[in-house]
């Protein structure tokens, strides 16, 4: 049972954030930070946090463990006041990722309760309450219900699309709105919902914690606007500079389709995109304004919280994305096996410094430095065949973090200055890793060192690999020339050279 409201826990003892990986996550621990918190950041793996601005700051804890285990939890809990309970499995509709998620709320609940924590809050959805709510929204209900089983009050928040830069949601919209001036949706988009930008989201998080009366309960929480998502897609276009889309909703369009659909268009996989795309047809409105009674703040409307996430974007402003979450692949077991190795090497005049963060830039809009037509085709069969593609991009087109997906790739180890392994998630029947290794020669050049791996899966790993080779000395080594000549050119007239981004 829910306890009564209590006093809010103390701002001495530590605030436990689950998911400090993820979009939520990595935005609210510099918020609790300013708020005068210190926070404590369970991780799987820590090198992913290790690059965040406020990684350093002397309020913050990582700790490694895994939410799946519960002694990981217990010791990651004990002396913390408060927990953020930021865990989703964004996976296919199903029983699977249901099942999954339940038992995670009830093992952080058994945790919380054993290592004394004063209060829990989560951030669910939106939705009508009965028996028609899709599985995303059945399953963050059955995920309150799983954390409410201990001793440990909560406070569930639930929200409906937040709007902000690098959020799944705000991706789908805009890449939709953007690419398609005529589409043919399903029924969903005369359904009605409520947005809230990503920073009112915010301010009600940190705000629960100083506000006695949320202990132990249930908040709706939207924005200034109750809009169709017909309304919200013209909305959208007219922030954008676009003419009025033309749309039109047919009856035969269900979630697979439209999942299928949101995957070639946007950079969302269809895995992430069918639970969203099935939520759409619940209507997901503030049923009371109790969250905005108890901790008030001026409410953006959609056109706002929209110009605010475009205006992050071109500013190169992105604090985190959806594509943030998700596992550091550990190093590759390279033994055993046929592992095929294309390792190129060129000298550059350029400091390594300089060499270094031209190769860092590599992918979103900066592309490949050659033959970017291949790539451009390598990521649209990828998304024909149900993987990434190139549309993923980059958070940010200068700074790499460990763990964030680029493109097709995932950043699987980081050196400032001297080494980028980036390990595809394309589809592929085999094990890919493209690493860059720059270190200083004697005669005051850079060598730049670049290797391919790749361990065939069957043979219809070993027919890919010996289909593309022939391709390799036009994308690799081109890449590699192109990395040196744009290195080079930065080195004798300054950043802005090659026409790189600055």
């Amino acid at each position: 049972m829910t306890q009564p409201p209590t006093a809010q826990p103390s701002a001495t003892r530590p605030v436990l954030v689950t998911g400090a990986t993820g979009y939520i996550g990595g935005r609210l621990v510099p918020r609790l930070l300013d708020a005068g918190y210190s926070v404590r950041c369970l991780v799987r793996c820590a090198d992913k946090l290790r690059t965040r601005p406020w990684a350093t700051h002397p309020r913050v804890q990582l700790c490694a463990g895994d939410a799946a285990e519960p002694q990981s939890l217990t010791h990651a809990m004990q002396g913390c006041g408060a927990a953020f309970y930021l865990v989703h499995s964004m996976m296919a509709a199903g029983r699977a990722y249901r099942d999954r998620d339940r038992a995670l709320a009830l093992t952080f609940a058994r945790a919380a309760a054993e290592a004394g924590l004063e209060r829990i809050i989560y951030l669910g959805g939106l939705g009508e309450t009965g028996p028609n709510l899709s599985e995303h929204l059945s399953s963050r209900r059955e995920v309150e219900i799983a954390l409410r089983s201990g001793p440990v009050p909560v406070t569930v928040l639930r929200a409906a699309m937040i709007i902000g830069s690098g959020s799944a949601s705000f991706e789908i919209l805009r890449y939709l709105v953007e690419r398609l001036p005529i589409m043919i949706t399903p029924r969903w988009v005369s359904t009605e919902c409520q947005p809230i930008a990503i920073r009112n989201v915010l301010h009600y998080l940190v705000a629960c914690l100083h506000t006695p009366e949320t202990v132990g309960r249930t908040l709706d929480i939207g924005g200034a606007d109750v809009l169709t998502y017909h309304e919200l897609m013209q909305i959208m276009a007219a922030a954008l500079g676009l003419p009025r889309r033309i749309i039109i909703p047919v009856p035969v369009l269900t979630p697979r389709l439209s999942s299928l659909w949101i995957h070639l268009v946007t950079p969302i996989s269809a895995r992430i995109a069918r639970p969203l795309a099935e939520g759409l047809r619940n209507r997901v409105v503030c049923r009371e304004q109790s969250a905005q009674h108890l901790m008030p703040q001026r409410l953006l409307t959609a056109r706002e919280a929209i110009d605010a996430a475009l205006g992050n974007l071109v500013g190169h402003a992105v604090e985190t994305a959806w594509s943030d979450a998700g596992p550091i692949p550990g190093d590759a077991d390279w033994s055993g096996g046929k592992v095929f190795i294309d390792r190129r090497e060129t000298r550059v005049a350029a400091p390594p410094e300089l060499v270094f963060d031209t190769v860092a830039r590599i992918g979103g809009t900066q592309g490949y430095y050659a033959a970017d037509w291949l790539w451009v085709l390598r990521g649209w069969l990828d998304k024909l065949l149900g993987g990434p593609g190139l549309r993923r991009g980059r958070r940010d087109p200068r700074d790499l973090r460990p763990g964030e997906a680029l493109d097709f790739w995932r950043v699987s180890a980081i050196e400032p200055g001297r080494r980028l392994e980036l390990r595809a998630e394309m589809r592929l029947p085999g094990q890919a890793v493209l690493e860059f290794q720059v270190t200083s020669d004697p005669d005051a050049v850079t060598r730049l060192t670049q290797t391919a791996r790749f361990r065939p899966r069957g043979l219809a790993g070993l027919a890919y690999w010996y289909a593309v080779s022939p391709l390799h000395h036009v994308v690799f080594q081109g890449m590699l020339n192109g990395i040196r000549r744009a290195a080079q050119a930065r080195a004798r007239h300054g950043p802005s050279a090659s026409g790189e981004l600055t």
